[in-house]
């Protein structure tokens, strides 16, 4: 996996950013949407309110109107604003490091959080998506459907620092040969010792 998708986590990622504050905006606008959509409205976004002080202080309606095309516009600036302000309020509107903190911001789970930790701040987190999910109980890497149950299983296998480089080559060999109806098992560098090979979408 590791010479199929080369690089850092900021390399793999592929939501577009230059600071930890810009990816957790983008990461919580990717949701119900793809990270193509949200690399062709952040530009704009970023432009007018670069840190989380000008988001914060925005006018609602300006920001609904450049989220728009991302979906759920309304309650992903709702949770933009809000992690902005409460970024202020808070955390002296740098973006906190632990966990613990990452989860009490608006629009911010757990895996957005490891999110922001594995590429955004080069610390251990194995954020746990669909991708994920579908490719480590296909890979028999877990048997367990809960996505936190998964993420520990699966960091179990690998030092930290190597959690988050693991989740995103799930995500890009997900999106880009392990498709969920029909998985292109012949293209695959894992087919050999996949237990699910050539048995799914079949």
């Amino acid at each position: 996996m590791s010479e199929l998708y080369p690089g850092t986590a900021r390399e793999l990622c592929e939501l577009d950013h230059q600071d930890a504050f810009r990816l957790l905006v983008a990461t919580i606008l990717s949701a119900q949407t793809t990270d193509v959509r949200v690399n062709a409205v952040t530009p704009e976004l970023f432009r007018r309110w670069p840190d989380a002080a000008a988001l914060a202080a925005a006018p609602t309606a300006e920001v609904e109107a450049v989220l728009q095309s991302t979906g759920f516009f309304r309650q992903k600036t709702k949770s933009v604003q809000g992690m902005a302000r409460a970024l202020l309020e808070r955390f002296g509107g740098e973006v906190p490091h632990a966990i613990e903190d990452l989860v009490t911001l608006p629009g911010v789970g757990r895996k957005t959080a490891n999110v922001i930790r594995s590429v955004g701040l080069d610390e251990p987190g194995l954020p746990v998506d669909t991708h994920v999910l579908r490719l480590s109980k296909r890979l028999g890497l877990t048997e367990e459907a809960d996505p936190v149950t998964v993420e520990r299983d699966l960091c179990a296998l690998l030092p930290a620092p190597d959690w988050g480089l693991l989740s995103l080559r799930l995500i890009l060999h997900g999106r880009r040969v392990c498709d969920a109806r029909r998985p292109r098992c012949d293209e695959c560098v894992l087919a050999d010792f996949c237990p699910s090979a050539f048995r799914v979408g079949r």
